[in-house]
């Protein structure tokens, strides 16, 4: 499939409707390490922090109602 306008467009609009974005700073260097480790590890940066956050939330107990009670606190 060729790339055109349209495609993206149609991408960008799916991503924007399905996902949300999480952007964060780390000191300089450690992206490339982080990049490395997860390569490594068979998966994107991504993925990891996303298993690494579900993967706390479980061991602290945390559920999507604690979660909806925190938001609504906000």
């Amino acid at each position: 499939m060729a790339y055109t306008q349209a495609s993206n467009k149609a991408v960008q609009k799916y991503s924007k409707a399905n996902y949300d974005q999480i952007a964060i700073r780390v000191q300089k260097g450690k992206r490339d390490i982080f990049n490395q480790y997860a390569a490594f590890k068979g998966v994107s940066v991504a993925e990891m922090i996303t298993e690494l956050i579900e993967t706390q939330m479980q061991k602290d107990g945390w559920t999507p109602k604690q979660a909806a009670e925190a938001t609504a606190e906000n």
